[in-house]
C-alpha cells in the first residue's frame, strides 16, 4: 500500500511517502508561517518516480500545534479523496514525536511538550521502555510554570523546539516518515473524518450590526 504522509504541525513541516514501513521518500521545509506544500508534495513524488494514481491513502499529522499547518494539510487531504477516492488516515502529532522518541532509544518517563500559544503549553507524558510506549498523562493545556514544577526529577522533555523554553529539552519534530510508518500499522483503513487535535473551546464573536452595540 503506498501511502502519502502530510506532517504540518511544527515549523519543520515535511511529506514523505511509504509502502508498509520502508520510506521511499521524504522532502521538508523549515521556518516561516506559510508552506509551499504542494512543492512538496511534487518533490517527493518526483524522487520516488511515484505516479499519484499509485497513492491509495493519505496519512496527515492532526497536531496538536500549527492549527493552519493542519487545516491546510486536512484539506488537501480531502481534496485528493475526493478526485481519487483514496482513504483517509489522521495520526497524532504527538504520536509521531513518542514513536520517535522510542526509535531515537529515549526510555523513561518521556513528556511531550508542544507550544500552545497564549503562554501556555500541550502535555502528555508516556512510559517508554525497549518493549512499550505507553501513556500515563493524557494530553492537557499546562502553563510553563506548570511543568517547571512538576515533581518528577527524571522526566525527560521532548518536542519541537523545546529547548526555546525549556533548556533541558530534546527536540523532537514530527515528522512525515513517522505519521506514514505509523498509518502503515493500521490494520483497518475505514472512512476516517479528519479533525485537528485541539484542546481550546474554539469561540466566534458576532459583529454587531452598524450603528448598533452590544
Amino acid at each position: 500500500m503506498t501511502i502519502l504522509a502530510l506532517e504540518f504541525s511544527s515549523s519543520r513541516r515535511s511529506v514523505a511517502v511509504a509502502r508498509g514501513n520502508s520510506i521511499l521518500g521524504e522532502a521538508h521545509e523549515t521556518g516561516g508561517r506559510g508552506t509551499n506544500a504542494f512543492g512538496l508534495i511534487e518533490r517527493v513524488l518526483a524522487e520516488t518516480t511515484i505516479e499519484r494514481e499509485e497513492v491509495v491513502a493519505i496519512a496527515v499529522g492532526l497536531g496538536p500545534g500549527s492549527y493552519t499547518g493542519i487545516r491546510a494539510a486536512i484539506s488537501i487531504a480531502q481534496g485528493w479523496q475526493l478526485a481519487r477516492g483514496i482513504k483517509l488516515i489522521g495520526i497524532s502529532s504527538v504520536e509521531a514525536i513518542v514513536a520517535q522518541a522510542h526509535a531515537e532509544k529515549i526510555f523513561g518517563s518521556v513528556s511531550v511538550v508542544i507550544d500552545a500559544q497564549r503562554n501556555e503549553f500541550y502535555l502528555a507524558t508516556f512510559k517508554i521502555s525497549t518493549g512499550e510506549r505507553r501513556e500515563i498523562e493524557p494530553l492537557k493545556i499546562v502553563s510553563a510554570a506548570e511543568i517547571q514544577q512538576r515533581p518528577n526529577a527524571n522526566e525527560i522533555l521532548v518536542g519541537p523546539e523545546i529547548e526555546k523554553w525549556f533548556a533541558a529539552g530534546q527536540t523532537i519534530f514530527p515528522a512525515a516518515r513517522m505519521t506514514a510508518r505509523l498509518a502503515a500499522g493500521k490494520t483497518e483503513l475505514g472512512e476516517e473524518i479528519l479533525e485537528p487535535i485541539y484542546l481550546r473551546e474554539t469561540n466566534f464573536v458576532k459583529a454587531s450590526a452598524p450603528g448598533k452595540s452590544v
